[in-house]
């Protein structure tokens, strides 16, 4: 007995059967018809797809070792041509157009299948950079204020929206030098076209709202929960002493400051007074450990 070119087939499988669970064909057809030279660009997806679910990496792994080693050429009915290189990245520049229309269907399947509302959306934002500085895509890459600590490389800031739940809804990728505050209105525009705007609570950063959104969104009873201003916290202490505390969780508490329209929420955590507490023990010890060093270098 000998075994030959083994294929791992049974995570492809449950891979495709999920896709059409999620009735995603009845999407892409419309948008990814075959190219004139026959090339199936729906199952270049689900190839993309399947291979993000399994074993995601690069493109460039997928077509030198991942798709020989699974069964996807023989249950998508294809040959090694759909997992070329220049095919999966002409792949992914298709699959920019209908990325709004996207969103719609995966929101409406969401709710049908799982009950997902959209009630409570997490809105925050973050950036990767670039080692190597080529010139493609010069318009987003540019140098900016680095989460990652690279401000020697040019970088593109990236947007999101989850609910509650974690699933997506909306992205963006935005120039590298976008500043945090200046993205919102963009996005509460883009969420209300698509979703609608009644009963909705936005959680966010306190350094992505300026005061000026804020109020736009209590204009429109948008309601929303923002870490408030270090210098406006100051200005309520001495209210927040005098209120007693209220225990909403085991280890959690808080104390509640109603201002006209804004509730202020002090909250207190075990958790996260312990995390804390770590991580400043370990900057000094660091701190302590470095001041040896440099004492007998």
């Amino acid at each position: 007995m000998r075994l030959e070119r083994p294929r791992e087939w049974g995570a492809c499988w449950l891979a495709l059967e999920m896709w059409n669970f999620l009735g995603l064909d009845n999407f892409w057809s419309k948008h990814l018809t075959p190219s004139r030279k026959g090339t199936n660009w729906l199952n270049v997806l689900k190839t993309l797809v399947t291979y993000r679910w399994i074993s995601a990496g690069s493109e460039w792994r997928l077509h030198r070792q991942w798709f020989k080693s699974s069964a996807m050429a023989d249950l998508l009915g294809e040959d090694d041509s759909i997992a070329l290189d220049d095919t999966l990245y002409r792949c992914l520049d298709l699959l920019h157009a209908p990325k709004k229309d996207l969103f719609s269907f995966l929101s409406e399947r969401w709710k049908t299948l799982f009950n997902i509302s959209y009630d409570v959306l997490l809105y925050d934002l973050t950036s990767t950079y670039f080692e190597a500085d080529s010139k493609d895509n010069e318009r987003l890459k540019k140098f900016g204020y680095s989460r990652d600590k690279r401000s020697d490389c040019v970088q593109v800031v990236i947007a999101l929206i989850v609910t509650k739940e974690g699933f997506p809804v909306a992205y963006e990728v935005m120039p590298g030098n976008t500043q945090d505050r200046t993205t919102l209105p963009e996005f509460l525009k883009k969420i209300e076209t698509v979703y609608g705007k009644l009963n909705r609570l936005w959680i966010m950063d306190r350094g992505i709202p300026t005061e000026e959104s804020l109020k736009k969104m209590r204009e429109h009873n948008a309601d929303y929960l923002v870490g408030t201003p270090r210098g406006k916290l100051s200005k309520l202490e001495k209210q927040l002493l005098k209120e007693p505390w209220k225990k909403v969780q085991e280890n959690v508490k808080v104390k509640l400051i109603r201002e006209e329209k804004e509730l202020y929420i002090l909250t207190f955590s075990n958790g996260r007074r312990d995390k804390e507490r770590s991580m400043r023990q370990r900057r000094l010890r660091n701190l302590l450990l470095r001041s040896i060093l440099l004492k007998y270098l």
